[in-house]
């Protein structure tokens, strides 16, 4: 894992990864952990800042309320329960608080050696672009979670090094869940056709806002104009496209600010920043103070 003065971290192993969180919690599988999140465990809150990781997550999660997991950028939607993929790469971060529960997976293809389908062809949610989540209903909670129960378990009780068994229930559940995943955007594009560009958006943003900060590149990641695009995000939501990409980019920074140790040279370098002083004056035009302002104002 990379750990250099303003780099971003990247997680090849699954317990690195958990050694960054306040989980006690470890795999002896290099290939696979199955994780359950308790209600009621003693958590604390905490802040993920940015990272990637080179394995596949899925997660089945409720109470999340208020844990703000940044898996799309859109401050208003609050999802009690929801099931989220992401592909390896993709970038990340979280704020999680202890009224969270569920399910976490993470795995690596080699932990299916028995059985090798083209995985982002048949589960198209594990898109390299971009994070898939889909807010559930209690009721769909419900129904999926005894079938992350059983893998958990299968998991638990595994008898071999590999969990052969888990992988299979893991692989079970993932067909079952690419008809739903399959059901649900049909039943969106239907109903609620304006928003599928929107989400696409912002979706792309929240994966990619480090590298990637004019319409013209998320435009073409959509196959659109950047007029189209432009035009688009500014009827849908009365600011402009290049808004939301700079109101990703400083929601990220106040948590840096605020959550984390690091000076605000380092917060600058890890977001992509030029240098100090354009990290300043950008953050003070969308922000309405300089870094260390805000960082004073609100830690005080």
């Amino acid at each position: 894992m990379g750990n250099s003065k303003g780099v971003i971290p990247f997680y090849d192993d699954i317990n690195e990864f958990f050694a960054s969180t306040p989980f006690p919690d470890r795999t002896d599988d290099p290939n696979l952990f199955c994780f359950r999140v308790d209600k009621g465990r003693d958590v604390k809150k905490f802040y993920k800042p940015p990272f990637r990781r080179s394995f596949y997550f899925m997660a089945l999660m409720s109470g999340v309320g208020e844990s703000r997991i940044v898996y799309d950028n859109m401050k208003e939607m609050r999802m009690n329960s929801s099931l989220v993929f992401q592909a390896p790469g993709l970038l990340s971060s979280f704020y999680n608080t202890e009224h969270a529960y569920g399910y976490l997976i993470y795995f690596k293809l080699p932990c299916f050696s028995f059985f090798k389908p083209d995985f982002e062809k048949q589960f198209p949610f594990f898109d390299v672009q971009q994070t898939h989540f889909f807010e559930l209903s209690q009721e769909k909670y419900d129904e999926f979670s005894l079938a992350f129960e059983d893998i958990f378990a299968a998991y638990t009780n595994a008898d071999d090094k590999q969990h052969t068994v888990a992988a299979l229930k893991i692989l079970a559940i993932l067909y079952q869940l690419r008809g739903f995943a399959q059901l649900t955007q049909q039943r969106e594009r239907i109903t609620k056709p304006e928003s599928v560009l929107l989400k696409q958006f912002l979706q792309l943003v929240n994966d990619n806002y480090v590298e990637r900060r004019t319409v013209n590149e998320y435009a073409d990641m959509l196959s659109i104009t950047p007029k189209y695009l432009s035009e688009y995000i500014k009827i849908a939501t009365g600011q402009n496209a290049l808004f939301h990409i700079h109101q990703r980019i400083v929601a990220e920074a106040k948590s840096l600010i605020l959550y984390t140790d690091l000076d605000i040279t380092e917060i600058c370098y890890q977001l992509n920043f030029s240098d100090p002083a354009n990290f300043n004056k950008f953050f003070k035009k969308n922000a309405g103070a300089t870094p260390l302002e805000y960082r004073n104002q609100y830690t005080r």
